[in-house]
């Protein structure tokens, strides 16, 4: 293994296929392409020695990115593929620096409506999400992509849904406005089913080392749970009983985490303060009702379907529940938050 790591920012993506079928094909160097190609072979990137594994992540990080035209892309950063071309050559797989791909591959983060990371340490998961990925990509075409996807998520959801498949866990995670790695709050609202029977739960987290702070820029409602008793606990406590939440439900069938525009939570749910075992999770909903998986419902995304929405904008949650007449107190309550996302998508 090299001495150290060059430091690398990602100043851009490569899409995953790009990479994985074309970039050996374009070196001049035949002895190189064996070299890389097993560098990013499925079952070489999720090993936990691989060059790009970064401490504390259970899996190789890569990114889905979603363009303006609907379609989604399984990506690399381009710090990442600087890295492999680092690597390969400093363990001495190769004489010289491999090419990097053309710079008509790479793709900006301005190209694209979203991007989020998807962590996967299963290389028949990785293989399935990039055929799913292109499956979907496919149905997209001939019509107005990103209305179609939109719909294509919403029906699937409701499939899910309706087939009373899995357990459903809206989630939301409140920080200090002022510094949002201090995290203040955790509020979840669940459902699963037992012989067709429905079990719903639902509570509120404080931490007890972050009580005095209060936000100054958005509103404060930490005192305000509508649904029940509000548990103050230590960072620790904390910590533990949201990992528990998402581990123990995950074991028991396919996973749905609910969110409203997810891509914050997420990060809150992957940071350290919290470290929930969320690896595997994606964004690409399968056709039929899976029997396992974790998967992010974005009722967001779910909202534009339902009106029609093929623009970028998105329906902030007041607006929603007053849309769907969904009476709810204290936003920007954790707590409260969870709740009204689950009921909106009952709705």
């Amino acid at each position: 293994m090299p001495a150290s790591r060059p430091v690398a920012v990602a100043v851009g993506y490569y899409r995953f296929t790009d990479i994985f079928f074309e970039w050996h094909q374009a070196l001049p160097n035949p002895q190189t392409v064996g070299p890389l190609k097993a560098t990013i072979a499925y079952d070489a990137l999720v090993h936990p020695d691989h060059p790009l594994r970064k401490a504390g992540v259970d899996g190789i990080e890569l990114y889905i990115g979603t363009f303006p035209n609907g379609e989604a892309r399984l990506l690399f950063s381009s710090a990442q593929i600087e890295y492999i071309r680092y690597w390969i050559h400093a363990v001495g797989l190769a004489e010289e620096l491999i090419p990097l791909p053309g710079g008509d591959w790479l793709i900006q983060k301005n190209d694209m409506l979203s991007c989020s990371p998807a962590v996967y340490n299963d290389p028949a998961v990785l293989k399935k999400a990039i055929k799913t990925i292109d499956k979907n990509n496919k149905r997209l075409k001939g019509s107005e992509p990103l209305l179609t996807s939109r719909r294509l998520g919403f029906e699937r959801v409701r499939t899910y849904w309706a087939s009373k498949a899995g357990t459903w866990i809206a989630i939301d995670i409140e920080a200090w406005d002022r510094d949002h790695t201090v995290l203040t709050e955790f509020g979840w609202s669940l459902i699963r089913w037992e012989k067709g029977e429905e079990i719903s739960e639902a509570g509120h987290l404080t931490v007890e080392e972050h009580r005095s702070y209060y936000n100054t820029f958005v509103a404060h409602n930490r005192e305000h749970y509508s649904f029940g008793e509000s548990e103050e606990v230590d960072k620790k406590t904390f910590k533990k009983r949201i990992r528990d939440l998402i581990g123990e439900n995950r074991s028991k069938g396919p996973l749905f985490l609910v969110f409203h525009d997810a891509n914050q939570d997420v990060k809150y749910l992957r940071s350290s303060a919290i470290e929930a075992p969320i690896t595997n999770l994606t964004y690409i909903l399968p056709d039929t009702t899976p029997n396992d998986g974790l998967y992010v419902v974005d009722t967001a995304d779910m909202f534009a379907a339902l009106e029609g929405e093929s623009g970028g904008n998105k329906r902030g949650l007041e607006r929603i529940c007053r849309h769907l007449q969904i009476p709810v107190d204290y936003l920007h309550n954790a707590g409260n938050d969870a709740y009204v996302r689950l009921v909106s998508r009952l709705r």
